[in-house]
C-alpha cells in the first residue's frame, strides 16, 4: 500500500524559510493532485481546508490566503515528489505538515480540500518558528 511520507521539516528564526517533501513510500505518488494540510498546536487535523494544492495534469494550483505569497507548492516528477517551499515564516506558522492525495480544486477561487472523509494520514512534518 502506498503511503505518503512528509519531511523537510525544522526550526527557524521568524521570516525564515523551509522546503518541505511529499513522496511516497511503497510506490509512487498516487495522484496528479497533492494537496499539504498543517495541524497547528492544540488544533485538530482538518481535511477541508488545504494550505496549498497542485494538478499537475493542468498546472493549476491553489493557496489559502493564510500563505499566498509565501508558500509555493510544486511537483517534480524525476524526483516523484512535491515541495512545500515556505518563505517569510511567521509565528502563526508552526504546526505538523501533512500532504495529501486527491484532493480537489474547484474551477475557480484559491479554496482546494482533501476528499472526506480522508483518514489515511502519514506521520507528518514538524515545523517550529522561533527566535
Amino acid at each position: 500500500q502506498v503511503q505518503l511520507v512528509e519531511s523537510g521539516g525544522g526550526s527557524v528564526q521568524p521570516g525564515g524559510s523551509l522546503r518541505l517533501s511529499c513522496t511516497a513510500s511503497g510506490g509512487t505518488l498516487p495522484s496528479d493532485r497533492i494537496g499539504w494540510f498543517r495541524q497547528a498546536p492544540g488544533k485538530q487535523r482538518d481535511g477541508s481546508e488545504a494550505l496549498a494544492c497542485i494538478d499537475s495534469s493542468d498546472g493549476r494550483t491553489r493557496y489559502a490566503d493564510s500563505v499566498k505569497g509565501r508558500f509555493t507548492i510544486s511537483r517534480d516528477k524525476a524526483n516523484d515528489a512535491v515541495y512545500l517551499q515556505m518563505a517569510s515564516l511567521e509565528p502563526d506558522d508552526p504546526a505538523i505538515y501533512y500532504c495529501a492525495p486527491d484532493v480537489v480544486l474547484p474551477p475557480s477561487g484559491s479554496r482546494c480540500y482533501a476528499i472526506a472523509p480522508y483518514n489515511d494520514w502519514g506521520q507528518g512534518t514538524q515545523v517550529t518558528v522561533s527566535s
